[in-house]
């Protein structure tokens, strides 16, 4: 065991861990009074679920063995006769244990990405059942597919070093399909509860974002520092240019967007974080913002789609956007464990069709499964919550507590 790395990937996994409780701000701070507890709640509460279905057998199926590509072997539930002192990454000194608890941290940031695109309206009883099955038939086979030994994407080629395929590609689409199913809300013109919990939730997840990326490359080595460094560029980028968009097309700048333009650089860097140069994280947060920028403003009114916080908006189309700049800016002398560099450094058009043909494949592949999840799930568990629990608000209809209580008792007991 490498005494240093593992000490860099534990406190990456602690750093990944942060980001879903700063999602649960992000979120929170973004939806109306009457939602906040149940969309930090259904947030929040994916990280018991998906910590017990990981090492119940989810680590298995994206880590041990190879079936046709598609998924690893259950052998041992519960982790039962798992050797986790084994080394098994042997050039970073990397043990099964150390590994597998970084790993689980995506686990659980990845189900509560979707999170924002059911806000206000999806029983919470139906998110969990629903996180389990995703889990299941979705995040784990996309994980061995991509990273898996033997997975077929892997075979193909693509390069996703943190997650733009597996993660916000995999959440960005399903946001969109589960907002479809849900149908909009009957008043979609709410007050944000509090800009800021917007800022607080950016600012732990970008910090977290470096467990993120950075720990990626399992070790304290040149890698990381180089997906550190194109992070905190890609996210500087993607801010600055959401700045200058509305203030020149809509003449304010708005918090929530600077924030929203932050995430789309981070989540746009990610596939690429420790294969593009700095120059690339440059114009990967740039085209990403673009991007996002006019799907969120111009794309989604017209398509009508209800997606309350943009979960697609942000991290499906930046994912993609990515996900495709990794095979134009992507460079061996970057990182000369990869095969081929981008377009923009010599490599040609090949990689870049390579991520084009993953990314197309994600997105089919998580729309059709999500789609039959949702289809088949909604036989047995209801949906959507009742009009009347929709009006009066969710921390009341499925959780029966409020952001505010104490306030509201303090002023109530004032008046008297």
């Amino acid at each position: 065991m490498n005494v240093a790395n593992t000490v860099f990937l534990i406190i990456a996994a602690i750093l990944v861990l942060m980001m879903t409780p700063g999602l649960a701000f992000f979120y929170g701070g973004l939806v109306s009074k009457k939602n906040v507890v149940n969309t930090m709640m259904s947030v929040f509460a994916i990280t018991a679920v998906a910590i017990i279905l990981f090492i119940a057998f989810g680590y298995e199926m994206c880590f041990n063995g190879d079936s046709l590509g598609i998924t690893g072997h259950i052998r041992h539930l519960f982790l039962s006769g798992v050797d986790l002192n084994k080394i098994i990454l042997k050039d970073q000194g990397i043990s099964s244990g150390t590994y597998l608890l970084f790993e689980m941290m995506f686990a659980i940031i990845t189900p509560a990405l979707f999170v924002g695109a059911t806000v206000g309206r999806m029983r919470f009883d139906f998110l969990l059942v629903f996180v389990i099955l995703w889990s299941v038939l979705i995040y784990y086979p996309l994980v061995h597919m991509v990273w898996g030994s033997g997975g077929l994407l892997a075979s193909w080629g693509i390069l996703d070093f943190a997650g733009g395929t597996v993660v916000h590609i995999n959440a960005g689409i399903t946001a969109l399909v589960l907002s479809i199913f849900l149908g909009p809300r009957f008043n979609k013109k709410t007050e944000s509860y509090s800009l800021p919990w917007v800022l607080l939730g950016t600012a732990i997840l970008w910090l977290g974002w470096y467990g993120f990326n950075a720990g990626s490359a399992f070790g304290m080595n040149g890698i990381a520092v180089t997906a550190a460094l194109t992070t905190t560029v890609s996210a500087a980028s993607a801010m600055m240019t959401w700045m200058l968009l509305e203030k020149i097309l809509k003449s304010k700048v708005s918090l929530d967007g600077i924030c929203t333009g932050a995430l789309c650089g981070l989540v746009g860097i990610t596939p690429g974080a420790g294969y593009e140069t700095t120059l690339g994280a440059f114009f990967t947060g740039i085209l990403c913002t673009i991007c996002s920028y006019f799907f969120v403003n111009n794309i989604k009114p017209v398509l009508k789609f209800d997606d309350p916080l943009d979960a697609f908006g942000c991290h499906g189309v930046s994912g993609i956007v990515g996900s495709l700049t990794v095979g134009l800016f992507a460079a061996k002398t970057v990182n000369g464990q990869i095969a081929l560099s981008g377009l923009f450094y010599g490599g040609g058009i090949k990689l870049f069709m390579v991520q084009l043909a993953g990314t197309l494949f994600t997105i089919v592949f998580t729309a059709v499964v999500a789609s039959a999840i949702t289809t088949v799930l909604k036989k047995f568990i209801a949906m959507r919550v009742s009009a009347r629990d929709e009006q009066i608000g969710l921390e009341l209809s499925e959780h029966g507590e409020f952001a505010d209580a104490q306030v509201g008792e303090s002023s109530l007991f004032s008046a008297k």
